[in-house]
């Protein structure tokens, strides 16, 4: 059952590249291909940086602990998408002109920060697996891993740059970003105070 649904889960996160190659095989990408895909491959890649730190918030708030077997997944998906999203623009759009990539990074903020997003995720991809966590150790893994976030706010500003008019999705992916943000400081606080409390608790007796 268990590994059943990590089939599922896998063939799920395949669904969005299974649906831009039908499109590409319909000749279905709209009149400028190449800005369909990298805004398909951008939009999924942030979707599920979105998911995969949404995973350990829901599965605490809802008590499904088995939600944690799939955030690695999510992750390397996220990742998947986000190197699609990057290979569309040094590739398709830049022909690889080095001069042109670096002039973009430097000028153009949006892209500047969409590099920093991605770059941020390398590290977390290359790390992902059991043998890192041993290699690193597990507080050297988790403080590495929490690039992550810089990953999600670089992603929604990166969004939020580009678009010229229409800012809901943004705002909608920036807002779920600070909320999925919120909730790990408050349990960092909470977490924090209650043992200063129960000393406090202790020492008035």
């Amino acid at each position: 059952m268990r590994r059943a649904s990590k089939v599922f889960a896998f063939l799920l996160g395949l669904t969005p590249l299974f649906w831009l190659a039908w499109r590409a095989y319909k000749a279905d990408l709209t009149a400028n291909p190449i800005e369909y895909i990298t805004h398909f491959t951008g939009d999924w890649t942030l979707r599920l940086i979105v998911i995969t730190l949404a995973i350990t918030p829901v599965r605490k708030l809802l008590n499904v602990p088995e939600l944690i077997r799939y955030r690695r997944m999510a992750g390397l998906f996220a990742f998947f998408y986000g190197t699609l999203h990057f290979l569309t623009y040094i590739w398709l759009d830049k022909f690889f002109d080095i001069h042109e990539i670096a002039k973009d990074v430097v000028k153009r903020p949006f892209i500047t920060a969409g590099f920093v997003a991605f770059v941020a995720m390398l590290p977390l991809a290359i790390t992902s697996t059991a043998g890192w966590i041993q290699r690193l150790g597990g507080k050297r893994w988790q403080k590495l891993h929490r690039l992550v976030y810089l990953t999600a706010i670089a992603g929604v500003v990166h969004y939020y740059w580009l678009v010229k008019s229409d800012i809901r999705l943004p705002v909608l992916y920036g807002v779920l970003v600070a909320l999925e943000l919120a909730y790990r400081v408050g349990i960092k606080v909470s977490g924090q105070v209650a043992p200063r409390v129960l000393r406090q608790g202790h020492g008035a007796r």
